[in-house]
């Protein structure tokens, strides 16, 4: 423990507060800005940097979890729906990755960059667009019975499970725009609850299988910490004082243009 507290980096617990403040002032997921400020910003391996970013979300959601379970707004039932067709991807998904890492680490990180690229342009489009996404299916949902919705939500946890397990992004802004409109007469706060309680044990898994990979740095993980979790604090203290509608399109743009980037 003595060891680590002096390995800590003082670059990557500024970035972990920024990135944490980013969170709490917008609500996208971390995985989606750190991870790429990891690779892009400190040369990290994209393997390390998935993986890393994995453990680091599974802590900061634990006491986010933890909070919205005490307010009662954690609807398990929609949480178990997704984890289980998230956990069996996640664990398919990292055998397939050990796979591939023995023909090389270049081939492992050439997979989860390409993954990455798409995850975050994905994300700018659903970030950009949520609004018109849900008004456009509403209707069609309506018509969904309780079977159907369960099979669309597992189906979810099951897409999640793959994307998140690459690119370690997609757990929030994806899957929360996916869950409100499967389930629009719930109030938002138990979907976004519901969905940081399934993002602990999907990046808990997800993470751990990336450790027995040989992909984690722990003092890396431990200056993110000391930096995000006073920074998520502040950014969630200062969200209602910051015009969400100016913010959001310039933090898409930017992630697209990182996307593109990984992609090419």
């Amino acid at each position: 423990m003595i060891a680590l507290l002096h390995a800590i980096n003082p670059l990557y617990s500024v970035s972990g507060f920024v990135v944490g403040a980013l969170v709490g002032f917008t609500g996208v997921g971390g995985g989606s800005l750190m991870t790429p400020l990891l690779v892009l910003a400190f040369g990290v391996a994209p393997a390390t940097a998935v993986g890393t970013d994995l453990l680091y979300a599974a802590i900061t959601k634990s006491n986010g979890t933890l909070v919205h379970a005490l307010n009662g707004t954690v609807d398990w039932r929609i949480t178990g729906r997704l984890a289980a067709g998230s956990l069996p991807a996640t664990a398919a998904t990292l055998l397939v990755l050990s796979q591939v890492g023995k023909s090389g680490a270049g081939a492992a990180n050439g997979l989860i960059t390409s993954a990455l690229g798409f995850a975050l342009i994905l994300t700018a489009i659903v970030i950009l667009f949520r609004g018109w996404f849900l008004n456009h299916i509403a209707k069609r949902v309506d018509r969904l019975s309780d079977r159907d919705t369960r099979l669309l939500t597992n189906l979810l946890g099951v897409f999640l499970g793959v994307l998140v397990s690459i690119s370690s992004v997609g757990a929030g802004a994806i899957g929360l725009t996916i869950l409100l409109a499967l389930y629009p007469r719930l109030p938002t706060v138990r979907l976004v609850g519901s969905d940081i309680a399934h993002a602990v044990p999907l990046t808990f898994v997800a993470g751990l299988g990336h450790w027995l990979l040989g992909a984690i740095d722990w003092a890396m993980l431990a200056s993110l910490l000391l930096g995000s979790l006073p920074g998520i604090a502040i950014g969630s203290h200062l969200a209602a004082r910051i015009p969400d509608k100016f913010l959001r399109p310039i933090l898409a743009s930017a992630l697209a243009a990182v996307g593109v980037k990984f992609s090419i």
